[in-house]
């Protein structure tokens, strides 16, 4: 698998990244988006409470907002539906993975800038813990909510497909071009995967343990599994893998090359030899 620097990246949407809770009041937009994410907040904790206490199914929308002191129509101007109530920072977080992604140094691995985009989602249920497990084991018990959660997810791998994809070289798969979006949806599933593998574990400990260090354990694998072949980073361009040596003492010809240089590449380097041997 092998990624570029210079291929287009996926269209993105023409929206200002969502200031987070801790985004300064002064900054243009920032007290709206800072009072907008208290309330989805304040509406996804009443939602919480009333489902732990009063059953999902049993809870409605009007018994949300008046728990949270808002009237209807203020709780559908920041959730389409009461499962999407218990999920309130995930719009936000898409917003600032695809910001990572967007702001990544030329130098950096894409296979890496995907792990560091998903470390957003990590960072939001590690900003609160408690809620964070409440909010696991509801999930686990409603289908409903555990099948939004699931979209949520799927929400992230689209956007890490697409970046994936973006930089792949079109001219590294000659024989299997029409691999690449399989290649690059792969390996975006695998990232979320290794994720969200931490994420379950650290969430069934009561959210306790150093998460960061275990995220990086699981993403080193990912990179062992996937990374082979990608290229160190994407200002290399395409073909830039040094070409293999070759020498020929005698009868015996001798090649020398990187261990991810492309097979088809040191076969020709080998059959060229070859021929002007003959």
């Amino acid at each position: 698998m092998q990624y570029v620097r210079g291929m287009s990246r996926s269209a993105k949407p023409s929206r200002t990244p969502a200031a987070s809770s801790d985004a300064p009041e002064s900054a243009p937009g920032g007290r709206a988006a800072a009072q907008r994410l208290k309330m989805r907040r304040e509406l996804a904790a009443a939602a919480m409470e009333l489902f732990a206490t009063k059953g999902y199914e049993a809870t409605t929308v009007d018994e949300i907002a008046a728990a949270a002191g808002v009237a209807r129509r203020t709780f559908f101007r920041h959730f389409r539906s009461k499962e999407e109530a218990i999920f309130p920072d995930h719009d936000d977080t898409l917003i600032r993975a695809e910001a990572v992604l967007d702001a990544a140094p030329a130098h950096e691995h894409p296979l890496d800038t995907v792990c560091r985009g998903i470390k957003e989602v990590m960072k939001m249920y590690a900003a609160r813990p408690e809620i964070s497990v409440s909010r696991y084991k509801l999930t686990r018990e409603v289908p409903t909510l555990r099948e939004a959660e699931i979209a949520s997810v799927a929400r992230y791998e689209r956007l890490f497909t697409r970046y994936l994809l973006g930089h792949f070289d079109e001219h590294a798969h000659d024989d299997d071009a029409n691999d690449d979006p399989l290649l690059a949806e792969v390996a975006a599933s695998a990232v979320v995967t290794a994720h969200n593998h931490v994420l379950r574990r650290w969430l069934r400990a009561g959210g306790q343990g150093d998460v960061e260090s275990q995220l990086d354990h699981a993403f080193s694998i990912v990179r062992k599994t996937f990374g082979t072949g990608m290229g160190a980073g994407r200002d290399t361009p395409p073909h830039t893998a040094p070409v293999p040596a070759v020498s020929v003492d005698g009868e015996v010809l001798v090649t020398v090359a990187r261990v991810d240089a492309p097979l088809h590449q040191v076969m020709r380097t080998i059959e060229q030899a070859l021929k002007e041997r003959h």
